[in-house]
């Protein structure tokens, strides 16, 4: 497996690096991951192949990276630097039970088996067809264009209008679309999802502008890891001590939907296959804080980890001041 990062300097630019051990090598030859995974795509060669093959210059200890020590920043490990808005944040909720049951105790009455339950139902019994099939569609939402990506030790904001916010532990998916329009997916990554729980529990058809919310990716991108099983963990902090963890898991073992099943049903859209569009889809939580009935506040620490995916990505809260103010869209 491969890991690599995004730096950036003020008076350098940006660069990428391979993590080897606890140091991050300098490559030469591309200045941005999308750089690099698009040569790779029209060279038809792999992505790491391409990476091994550049010169590398000099080296920086990844400690002082992650912990913000360097006058080297850690960005999101891919976008699109060119064009923000054309990449696309999404994201397969109900895939994991913990998210479903979640759903369930938020807005079901006492036996009734709400929407939510019987799509994940749905998942369990048709989410995996066999190869060349198409099984049963999961549930998808959108989440923003990536204006709304945030690094590692980013703060993931809850606006004024918002009810609050909670993290989402997940790995998600980056994809790049080739020239010829086919999705090609490039690695993956560790990500808080961050949603407003406490706006979807008044009413689950609120649950779309839950999800227009910032969102973390990284520290590394992780290039041909291991998703059959993958365990980790979530931490929340408040005022250095831990106020809530719990050990996750999520992997295609995991998983009501097949990630073939998953990719297929978002890439089956046209305007998902626009040549330079790049993707980041969210795969689903294991659990989160909310549904043990945290409420988390302005400062709080948020650490998601997972095994073979690197170093932990941490995000501050922040909470911005109110009032909410109008918006007013006039006459042209």
């Amino acid at each position: 497996m491969t890991r690599l990062i995004q730096i950036a300097n003020p008076g350098a630019g940006r660069r990428i690096a391979l993590i080897q051990s606890e140091t991050a090598i300098l490559l030469c030859g591309y200045a941005t991951a999308y750089d690099a995974a698009f040569a790779a795509v029209c060279e038809r060669r792999p992505l790491e192949d391409l990476l091994a093959s550049l010169p590398r210059e000099s080296s920086l200890p990844y400690e002082d990276l992650w912990a913000g020590r360097s006058p080297w920043r850690l960005l999101v490990p891919f976008d699109h630097p060119a064009e923000p808005a054309r990449c696309l944040v999404s994201g397969t909720g109900l895939t994991h039970l913990a998210s479903a049951a979640a759903r369930q105790q938020m807005h079901a009455a006492p036996g009734e088996e709400t929407d939510s339950m019987r799509m994940y139902r749905w998942g369990v019994e048709g989410g995996r067809p066999p190869a060349g099939s198409i099984g049963a569609a999961p549930e998808w939402f959108y989440k923003g264009n990536g204006l709304i990506l945030r690094a590692h030790g980013e703060p993931l904001e809850v606006p004024a209008y918002a009810r609050g916010g909670g993290e989402e532990a997940e790995i998600a998916g980056v994809s790049l679309i080739a020239p010829d329009g086919a999705p090609r997916r490039v690695g993956m990554a560790a990500g808080n999802e961050f949603s407003d729980h406490q706006t979807e529990r008044l009413n689950y058809l609120y649950l779309a502008p839950s999800k227009l919310r910032q969102c973390s990716l990284g520290p590394e991108l992780a290039i041909g890891a291991d998703f059959s099983l993958v365990p980790g963990a979530v931490t929340i902090e408040r005022a250095g001590a831990v106020l809530w963890s719990k050990q996750i898991s999520t992997g295609g073992q995991r998983m009501a939907h097949s990630l073939a099943n998953i990719e297929h049903h978002h890439f089956k859209h046209p305007q998902h296959r626009r040549p330079g569009d790049v993707h980041i889809h969210f795969y689903g939580a294991d659990a989160f804080s909310s549904g043990a009935g945290v409420t988390l506040e302005d400062g709080d620490l948020m650490q998601i980890s997972f095994d073979g995916f690197g170093r932990p990505l941490r995000n501050p809260l922040r909470v911005l001041p109110g009032p909410e103010i109008p918006v007013k869209a006039e006459a042209v």
